[in-house]
């Protein structure tokens, strides 16, 4: 228990050690103008930094997202056939992919798979 105690000091005396280092690392030295600058490549930007963004790439974000969240449910249900009934993991595999060409119908007819308008 004494060990124990030991190593728990030397951890936060530790931590405490590395926050102070951080809290006089942390400020910047050197100031620069260039530096500090938003583009740092010596060109003078010509047009508005914020530009609207394209819904496409949303879109197409979204879409992926969905798709890969359902390889990653779909690859365990293909491990639990062996260890269950498999009418049942059929059956609920068939209504998983049901929805999933539904919903990739619905963005077929939506346009968010077209990505030129």
């Amino acid at each position: 228990m004494l060990i124990m105690s030991f190593i728990m000091m030397l951890i936060i005396l530790f931590s405490i050690i590395l926050i102070i280092m951080n809290f006089f690392i942390m400020f910047k030295i050197n100031f620069s103008r260039e530096k500090s600058s938003p583009f740092e490549c010596g060109f003078d930007p010509f047009s508005s930094p914020r530009l609207p963004f394209s819904i496409n790439f949303f879109l197409i974000s979204i879409i992926f997202l969905i798709f890969d969240i359902e390889i990653s449910i779909i690859l365990p249900m293909i491990i639990n056939y062996k260890y269950s009934q498999i009418f049942y993991w059929m059956f609920l595999n068939f209504i998983f992919m049901l929805i999933l060409i539904f919903s990739l119908l619905i963005e077929w007819v939506d346009g968010s798979i077209n990505w030129m308008f």
